[in-house]
């Protein structure tokens, strides 16, 4: 059996003191792949040295988070811009809108989530999108620019079934991760609802545990937590599970069977 893990910050400080044992613990658990969305200019240095200390293995994307969107928001993406030249990268992200945290930066996170969307037509890439409290102001922005060779993922997906399937029709991927494990979690509907093609797995670690680990720091290990739950809901065995979503991800991200890294 084999799992990736679509969305994990391990380059984080919260690895700092153990990272290779994390690593270690990930492939031991049948995760093949960590791909590393970025956040912004402060987190690009230690998410490269991840991708050197484990090449192949730890994968790096690139672009600026929502919640990082400020005033120096223009410099930031000129910064991404430059990273995405050189062609070292898996996807474009994690962008997106988050108007959970504060709303002060609405009009210029859309603007940038504009930026994200062009590069990643640029450079052929999936696109990673971070939708908290913003499913329908990101549709206003991602569905008049529409292509059919731009796809993605809504990761850790906040939405409903209906919603899903403006998702799926647009040909773009869920991220499922530990909040599915979650006792009453919407998110168990949506897995229900939704053919196991259009679902890829993720941690989004350190942050959201799943079940037995909530509340604890999340780590890659732990995504086979998140495939057993999917198995139950769907009420496959989860070697499916884990078959349907790895080819999923391996396909969206250009991961070929029998080697590391983008095709």
């Amino acid at each position: 059996m084999e799992l990736i893990d679509t969305h994990t910050h391990i380059y984080l400080e919260q690895f700092d003191h153990d990272r290779a044992e994390v690593v270690d613990r990930a492939e031991k658990a049948q995760v093949s792949h960590l791909l590393m969305p970025n956040i912004d200019s402060h987190t690009v240095v230690s998410m490269m040295a991840a991708a050197r200390q484990f090449p192949g293995k730890c994968l790096p994307m690139m672009g600026l988070h929502p919640t990082s969107v400020k005033t120096t928001y223009k410099t930031e993406l000129a910064n991404i811009e430059k990273w995405l030249e050189k062609g070292e990268f898996v996807a474009v992200g994690e962008t997106g809108i988050d108007l959970y945290w504060d709303k002060t930066y609405a009009a210029e996170q859309k603007e940038s989530l504009e930026h994200h969307i062009h590069w990643a037509k640029k450079y052929s890439l999936p696109l990673i999108l971070h939708s908290r409290n913003s499913l329908d102001e990101l549709f206003d922005v991602l569905i008049p620019r529409q292509d059919p060779a731009l796809t993605g993922v809504f990761h850790c997906f906040p939405g409903n079934a209906a919603q899903a399937g403006k998702v799926t029709d647009m040909g773009f991927m869920l991220g499922i991760g530990g909040v599915v494990t979650y006792k009453n979690s919407l998110m168990a509907e949506v897995v229900e609802a939704v053919d196991l093609k259009h679902l890829i797995l993720e941690t989004d670690a350190p942050f959201l545990s799943p079940v037995p680990y909530r509340g604890k720091r999340n780590e890659s290990a732990y995504l086979s937590y998140i495939a057993e739950r999917i198995a139950e809901i769907k009420g496959v065995d989860v070697e499916e599970v884990a078959e349907v979503t790895t080819a999923n991800a391996r396909r969206m991200f250009g991961l070929v069977v029998g080697s590391h890294g983008r095709s």
